[in-house]
């Protein structure tokens, strides 16, 4: 049996938008080749992002750290190579070219597994970082898909006045976080 202290939390780079993908073929793998005991946690940071569509709040889990999956592991023997076979999955980060994959540090790990908690618990809360000078992208009611910068932001309300252009001539629009999308 492995010792639950010998592992360590690594980083796999993978191809981005494929991380999901990647994530299934290693852990098929694992299970495949019977490396449970080596490979505990196989893990994509993501956040839920709210967004109105069609007058309708929905929720979509967005990656915080696109290409990136985390990974709890012991790495011996044939381990470190067989996860970099793994379709979409372009290697370990931190490592020297045929160096030794780098484990995380355990504040780092800390630092972002607290942020998926946090985020969990706290995905009511709506802190969208806009930027005012920011591009934006209408995505619900009458201005749907045109674009506008950001001049104005009440974040009490959760508005922003954002300049449109509309038939050539620029317009004010007050729209709802949830209403743009950064583009």
């Amino acid at each position: 049996m492995v010792d639950q202290k010998e592992k360590k939390w690594y980083v796999v780079r993978a191809v981005s938008g494929k991380e999901k993908k990647a994530k299934e073929y290693i852990e098929m793998e694992i299970g495949r080749l019977g490396m449970q005991d080596y490979v505990s946690q196989v893990l994509i940071p993501t956040e839920k992002v709210y967004q109105i569509r069609k007058g309708k709040k929905v929720s979509k889990e967005r990656s915080f750290y696109p290409g990136y999956i985390l990974i709890e592991a012991l790495l011996v023997g044939e381990i470190p190579h067989t996860i970099k076979n793994v379709p979409n999955v372009i290697g370990f980060l931190g490592e020297t070219k045929g160096g030794e994959p780098v484990p995380m540090r355990e504040s780092e790990v800390n630092r972002i597994l607290g942020k998926v908690d946090e985020l969990a618990e706290s995905d009511e809360e709506l802190n969208i970082p806009f930027i005012v000078g920011e591009t934006v992208k209408v995505i619900d009611g009458p201005f749907n898909s045109f674009s506008g910068v950001i001049e104005d932001i009440n974040e009490e309300k959760k508005k922003l006045k954002v300049m449109v252009k509309i038939f050539g001539r620029k317009t004010p629009l007050e729209l709802s976080y949830m209403q743009v999308e950064k583009e």
